[in-house]
């Protein structure tokens, strides 16, 4: 095929790709878009989309399509591209042998870029049509303060929002603002509300939307909120797929090995779940068709994922890249890193956890290894580094408050939190500099700074760690951690806990 043009991706020219490409086999002008999704990014298009294309591919849930919406400025760019390309982007699954298998996904058939004609978007949640709101606006999108566990209305946008006259005109610019303006439409004009269902790394995803946009209601109307909070159903889920960022080189790839011109593929492991509380008001897909475990309660699996594979996540990304690695399967090649995340979910992490119906939680944790380690993914340490002042509070400080209340061991989460607090020093153990990515960048560099005067300065925001501080347990075994981190390194500080357990 040398010499032959890739093909540009759109509804036209789905007929010419090669074979080995797999494509929608339903007529997508029979599709009607039921569901609007907020945040169209890598996660949502190898998950929830694609799901829902695998049962329009087997005959079903034509009526279930997606309207994606991009409500924040950097969303422009997916958004005008999946408009050039008509909704269609192309989903690449990355074994580790090597093989990967492209898909082009057609579950979205409508997107909407918010800036540009808000009243446009509050229009299409009014509508009757739209029956599920569905939700990938990362975990700091709820603005949940890590201490009360209340809704942080400080935000600018959010102000803003609170102030302004939906019923009058005046648009949202905040996921909150669009929904309450959607529903507050539809409570005012008699029609039943949509189902609000987040797909978030978040502990209690469905409920901690509820409350956090039920808050927001409420401090524009009390009425409305009393309304939502009796009507409006947040199901709860537990979503897992590793979606690393796309790189220029998978979409040079696609061009290239398999003809197809996508100016944006998402790119993803073969892993997949998705387990889902059974709980719509109106009406859902079969989502049961295409592999969701529908179930009464999400918790179980919930706090799996997050104490285990999310915080693993942490648990290698910051002393990997401190050791010099920059991508996860070179971290979970190396024994002693695969060790030490075994370590930690086996003696902390796990113990925690209530009993959790159907897994064997010790293949679960090895097939959580193997699956870091798929060199395909190369899934980068910094994304994994990234936004952790909304991540390590949700995923790993619970852990740690567990174990302390139960007399659990807390020496490996006290050096995932060291490392977290080593690598906010902005400098790598070569001397290179570290971009720090958090929306707190400012804040938890600034403590960082001061670790050599006072050891325990970056775990005393109690926004961020609560009391940790204050626990000598915990305190201690942080500032051993932090001590060997600066004097012996990453790596040498995991040899030394390593021969350590060998000894005890």
């Amino acid at each position: 095929m040398t010499g032959v043009a890739p093909v540009a991706l759109s509804d036209d020219t789905l007929g010419n790709l090669r074979a080995e490409v797999g494509r929608p086999a339903y007529d997508r002008s029979e599709v009607t878009a039921s569901i609007v999704h907020f945040g169209v990014g890598g996660f949502h298009r190898a998950h929830e989309a694609m799901y829902l294309d695998a049962l329009m591919n087997d005959g079903q849930a034509l009526e279930w399509g997606l309207c994606g919406v991009g409500a924040l400025p950097h969303d422009r760019r997916i958004i005008d591209t999946l408009r050039q390309q008509d909704g269609l982007y192309t989903l690449v699954v990355k074994h580790p042998d090597g093989h990967r298998e492209p898909r082009v996904i057609g579950s979205i058939v409508e997107v909407m870029f918010a800036p540009d004609d808000p009243q446009a978007v509050v229009d299409r949640l009014a509508d009757d049509q739209t029956r599920i709101v569905s939700l990938t606006i990362t975990e700091g999108g709820y603005l949940v303060n890590q201490v009360t566990g209340e809704f942080d209305a400080d935000d600018p946008s959010i102000q803003a929002d609170l102030a302004a006259d939906f019923a009058g005109g005046d648009g949202p610019t905040t996921v909150f603002g669009f929904i309450v303006a959607g529903l507050d439409r539809r409570r005012r004009e008699g029609r039943a509300p949509f189902t609000v269902m987040s797909c978030d790394n978040l502990p209690d995803n469905g409920d901690v939307a509820k409350k956090m946009i039920g808050a927001f209601a409420r401090a524009r109307d009390p009425e409305l909120a009393d309304w939502m909070a009796a009507e409006v159903a947040f199901p709860n889920c537990m979503v897992d797929r590793i979606t690393p960022v796309t790189a220029p080189e998978d979409i040079a790839h696609l061009a290239d090995d398999f003809g197809v011109a996508d100016a944006w593929p998402v790119v993803c492991e073969p892993f997949t779940q998705w387990v889902l509380e059974d709980r719509f008001g109106q009406g859902r897909p079969p989502f049961e068709d295409a592999g969701v475990q529908m179930v009464d309660d999400v918790v179980p699996y919930e706090l799996m994922k997050l104490r285990l594979l999310n915080a693993s996540h942490q648990a290698l990304c910051y002393l990997g890249y401190l050791s010099g690695y920059r991508y996860a399967h070179e971290v979970c090649q190396d024994p002693l890193f695969a060790r030490f995340l075994l370590s930690y979910m086996e003696d902390e992490g796990s113990p925690t956890l209530p009993e959790v119906p159907g897994v064997d939680l010790d293949a679960y944790r090895h097939q959580l290894v193997e699956r870091f380690a798929n060199p395909e993914v190369r899934d980068t340490l910094a994304r994994l580094c990234a936004e952790s002042s909304d991540r390590i509070p949700k995923w790993l400080v619970p852990v740690i408050k567990a174990n302390l209340r139960d007399g659990g061991a807390v020496e490996l989460s006290a050096l995932v939190v060291a490392s977290w607090a080593r690598y906010a020093e902005g400098v790598d153990e070569q001397g290179r500099p570290i971009e720090v990515v958090d929306r707190l960048r400012d804040r938890v560099m600034a403590a960082a700074a001061r670790q050599s005067d006072d050891p325990l300065a970056f775990i005393r925001d109690r926004d961020l760690f609560d009391d940790l501080a204050d626990d000598e347990r915990f305190a201690t075994a942080y500032t051993a951690a932090l001590d060997s981190l600066h004097r012996n390194g990453a790596r040498a500080t995991l040899e030394s806990r390593a021969a350590l357990g060998a000894r005890t």
